[in-house]
């Protein structure tokens, strides 16, 4: 039997190991095969919206039209590259899994120290760790040295597990202290790593709200406007008009009615919230991930690294006297604040003392790592951090009072006691621990009654007593010793954390917290943020139906118990966005409607999240929820501006014969009002600003329609209105014998270049104009009326002239539909 050794680096942290890499072997976790290239490109033909274009470019290249052809292929071949880049990069959480192992293992053989990759362990083997070492596989320990185990990236846990004799430690933890060995039990697919990589292969992202939606619009668009060609065709037919000018007007009908520039506008309006996104340090991996969060009902959130700081700290002391201290800070950094201000002799006791009887140090900011870091047990390292907050020189305290003996701690006692020799020449005999291995039940009632009140806090509580001697004492038995105080140590919530919560009830989105914490730590850091209420109750898992319809708070939760709220959520309708870093939230990450990843967390969490937060700032999220919602504001936009002019043309093809107007317009002249009108102004609307109520909204229901909302009525009157008014036009025309046809043309399009301003976004002092909009506008009202100026384009699009008050009363009725439905719109112009 090999003895073998992770080779790590010393002070790796859960976070680091994360991304280490895997080799191939027997201890490798398996990865589905890659989804080929040609069944990517299907899947994104297979789109109604694209069906119907491909479909329209077939019979136009049938009937010889190729400019319109090529337009068409253009849109299509854009939309269905970005499709599959998206695709190939979210399957990169599953390849991630790979990388996630220590990389090399030294196994003693015949006597001998060999480098084998630990990807080579099999069952049985016999593993040696020390501090700093990661965990290569899944080990029964056997010989376990005051040995700590973080496992902050599998389970969640910020605090440092002890394990002993008999545990088991999990393949992917560190361990931070102490030393071990251990048999292994489990590799590969089997292991801890193993299994959540196969809850991440089994739980694929499915389609977005706003896939969804535009998926059902796109079927309801094509059978509409192939019924309504058809009878176009039908009546122009039996009018007598030539079939293969019918034929191309009901192909142009159908290209008329779809707005086949949505999937630009779609992808334009993603791809600038998704830069906007950037700026604020928030990067989209998914490019309709961006969308989905303004969709979002429900944020799932991890607890550790995310709410809170990852970084231990004393938040609160109790000195002997009684007197509670609050403590303030960030991180290990040793300026902070403690309030009651002032320092008193028992505060600054307390804090030598724990200084003392400690094993940790930190680490000083560097160019590599901005933040100061703790090197060691971060319980221990909290109590560096607060006595420098109380003032304590901590390097010249120590080197002034060196350590001459001790009695490390051990889990039968629950405490650890150090003996110090002072400059006086007494000695100073330190012990911490838990309350009731160090106080006495009588002495100290009062100081066991406050560890209890701060242990229901959810903080952990140290109790620490001291004695001074005239000679050396025995650690294992000291003399009597004196309480100095407690100290409740946490793991703090950021400092934005609870104004990010209530942000997110503003808008309508209910935060979740779960964690694999104790509930009483779940309970008190859910009061802290503003979820829990003073008879709400936390969930502690596994979840039940009740819990996942009304609990905002869940602990001790496992990875598996995790997709087992969020798909409850989904399944009530719920919109889920996953909070989270650490390896054990990939597959909630997953089979969330959307992932967000922590950028300080593990690489496996990042790759399997739709959205990274480099600043590793909840409240990102809060200002993403209204990008979001402004890019559906601004497609929904689009859309009643779309579709008031293909039903507009519609109504105008039918209502045209009977009013004497067998062809109200050419298949020409319907495609160059689709190009001019479809096109640049209607990209442009995917600019438009957020209304400053953005976030004051409640989501929309993801049952909803696109077309939901009074969005259907409001097309269908705006298309009416059009379509009166072009009719209008076009029979005053016909009764003086002028060119009802160009007139027809000239208004249709202006109007509904009109109705592009009329649905811009409400004005307000923190909305600036979008300017691209009003540009594209003028240009395309220009090329309109060029198209009955210029000879050239007369030619091309059948048109002839029209006189100077003849264009101006084509202006003129041109504006009416817009500043109609300005006026019904003017509370509100985003339903």
């Amino acid at each position: 039997m090999g003895t073998t050794t992770a080779q790590a680096g010393s002070g790796l942290t859960a976070a680091k190991a994360a991304k280490l890499l895997m080799s191939e072997g027997p201890n490798t976790v398996a990865t589905p095969a890659p989804r080929r290239l040609p069944g990517r490109i299907g899947r994104q033909l297979a789109d109604p919206l694209i069906a119907l274009l491909l479909a329209a470019a077939v019979v136009t290249t049938l009937l010889g039209d190729l400019p319109d052809t090529a337009v068409i292929v253009l849109v299509v071949t854009v939309n269905t590259l970005i499709g599959v880049i998206q695709e190939v990069r979210a399957d990169a959480a599953i390849a991630a899994l790979d990388r996630l192992a220590a990389p090399t293992a030294r196994v003693v053989r015949d006597g001998k120290d060999l480098i084998l990759p630990a990807a080579d362990l099999v069952r049985g083997d016999l593993v040696r760790l020390e501090a700093g070492d990661v965990v290569p596989a899944d080990l029964r320990l056997t010989d376990a040295q005051r040995a700590t185990f973080d496992e902050s990236a599998v389970t969640g846990e910020s605090v440092p597990v002890p394990r002993f004799d008999g545990d088991e430690a999990a393949s992917g933890t560190v361990l931070t202290t102490g030393r071990a060995a251990g048999v292994v039990v489990r590799t590969g697919a089997t292991s801890a790593l193993g299994r959540i990589a196969s809850l991440v292969a089994g739980t694929r992202p499915g389609p977005t709200p706003l896939q969804r939606r535009i998926a059902a619009l796109g079927r309801l668009l094509g059978l509409t406007a192939v019924a309504v060609s058809a009878v176009v065709f039908a009546l122009g037919a039996l009018a007598g008009q030539p079939l293969s000018r019918m034929a191309l007007t009901a192909v142009s009908l159908v290209v008329a009615a779809v707005p086949e520039s949505l999937p630009a506008v779609v992808t334009l309006a993603l791809a600038l919230g998704a830069r906007r996104m950037a700026r604020t340090r928030a990067i989209p991996r998914r490019l309709h991930a961006v969308e989905t969060l303004g969709s979002v009902t429900v944020i799932a959130s991890d607890k550790t690294g995310t709410l809170t700081q990852n970084r231990m700290a004393v938040q609160q002391a109790v000195t002997a006297d009684g007197t509670r201290y609050t403590v303030t800070g960030t991180g290990y950094a040793p300026h902070g604040e403690v309030h009651p201000a002032g320092r008193p002799d028992p505060l600054g006791l307390l804090a030598r003392a724990g200084l003392l009887c400690n094993d940790a140090n930190l680490i000083a900011p560097s160019p590599e790592r901005l933040e100061w870091a703790a090197a060691g047990d971060p319980l221990e390292a909290a109590l560096i951090t607060f006595a420098a907050r109380c003032g304590v020189d901590t390097t010249a305290e120590r080197a002034a009072t060196p350590r001459i003996a001790e009695s490390p701690f051990e889990q039968v006692t629950r405490r650890m006691t150090t003996v110090h020799q002072q400059p006086d020449g007494t000695f100073l005999v330190v012990r911490k621990g838990a309350p009731e291995n160090v106080l006495d039940p009588e002495a100290d009632a009062a100081l066991l009654a406050a560890a209890a009140a701060l242990a229901a806090d959810g903080l952990r509580v140290l109790a620490i007593a001291t004695a001074v001697t005239a000679t050396p004492a025995d650690p294992a038995d000291p003399p009597a010793l004196r309480t100095a105080g407690l100290v409740g140590i946490g793991d703090p919530l950021r400092a934005d954390a609870r104004d990010t919560a209530a942000a997110f009830e503003s808008a309508g989105v209910r935060l979740l917290l779960i964690t694999g914490d104790h509930p009483a730590t779940a309970g008190a850091i859910g009061a802290q943020l503003g979820v829990l209420g003073g008879t709400d109750a936390v969930a502690v898992s596994p979840p039940s139906a009740d819990d996942i319809a009304h609990a905002r708070v869940y602990a001790r939760t496992q990875p598996e118990q995790k997709l087992d709220i969020i798909a409850g959520l989904q399944q009530r309708g719920e919109v889920v966005a996953a909070v989270g870093d650490g390896v054990n939230d990939a597959p909630m990450l997953r089979k969330a409607d959307i992932g967000v990843a922590m950028g300080g967390g593990t690489e496996v969490a990042r790759q399997a999240a739709e959205l990274v937060l480099v600043d590793d700032n909840l409240a990102t999220v809060a200002d993403a929820i209204g990008e979001g919602r402004r890019i559906y504001d601004n497609i929904r936009r689009f859309l009643r501006y779309a579709l008031s002019g293909g039903i507009a043309e519609l109504l105008v093809m039918l209502a045209g014969p009977l009013l004497g107007m067998p062809l109200a317009l050419l298949p020409g002249q319907l495609l160059w009002i689709n190009l001019l009108t479809h096109g640049v102004p209607g990209v442009a609307l995917g600019a438009e600003p957020a209304e400053a109520d953005v976030l004051r909204r409640k989501p929309r229901s993801p049952q909803e329609s696109v077309l939901g909302d009074g969005l259907l009525l409001s097309v269908l009157a705006g298309g009416l209105c059009l379509a009166t008014v072009v009719l209008a036009a076009g029979v005053v025309a016909h009764h003086h014998g002028r060119p009802w046809q160009s007139v027809m043309f000239v208004v249709l399009g202006l109007a509904q270049l009109g109705v592009a301003l009329a649905v811009r976004a409400k004005a307000s002092p923190r909305t600036p104009r979008n300017r691209s909009l009003i540009a594209a506008v003028a240009v395309s009202a220009v090329l309109q009326v060029a198209g009955v100026l210029l000879p050239p384009l007369q030619t091309l699009l059948g048109t002839e002239a029209l006189t100077v008050p003849e264009l101006l009363m084509c202006t003129g009725m041109a504006t009416l539909p817009g500043l109609a439905l300005r006026v019904v719109h003017r509370n509100r112009v985003t339903t």
